[in-house]
């Protein structure tokens, strides 16, 4: 009887936990060229924020070495993300704040990720 009382309130905690949602795992932007050596034109110096997660996709914006993100879904290697601090609130190129897709390896995550 204790065994299936307890079996039952497993059950019940699974069903009733609160479930990883997106945005639970962040991390930094790492492995890049630090901004003094920026150049867009050459792709130095910043991680390219995507409309879609592969490179074919259009650029809208830039993360940089060192900026804060929040992921919220991932396809392969690829992971959307949201600026969170750092020098992508104030960008050299592109919107403020990006939310898109980038390579996943210039990405220190951690937490509950997608």
């Amino acid at each position: 009887m204790t065994r299936l009382l307890a079996l039952t309130a497993a059950a019940l905690l699974a069903t009733v936990a609160p479930q990883a949602r997106a945005g639970d795992c962040t991390g930094w932007v790492v492995g890049l060229r630090p901004i003094s050596q920026y150049n867009h034109a050459t792709g130095n110096g910043f991680l390219a924020v995507r409309t879609g997660p592969g490179s074919r996709y259009q650029q809208i914006g830039e993360l940089y070495l060192g900026d804060e993100i929040a992921v919220w879904n991932r396809s392969g290697s690829w992971y959307q993300v949201q600026c969170m601090s750092g020098r992508c609130l104030n960008p050299l190129w592109g919107a403020a704040n990006p939310n898109g897709w980038v390579y996943g390896q210039y990405l220190n995550i951690g937490g509950v990720c997608p």
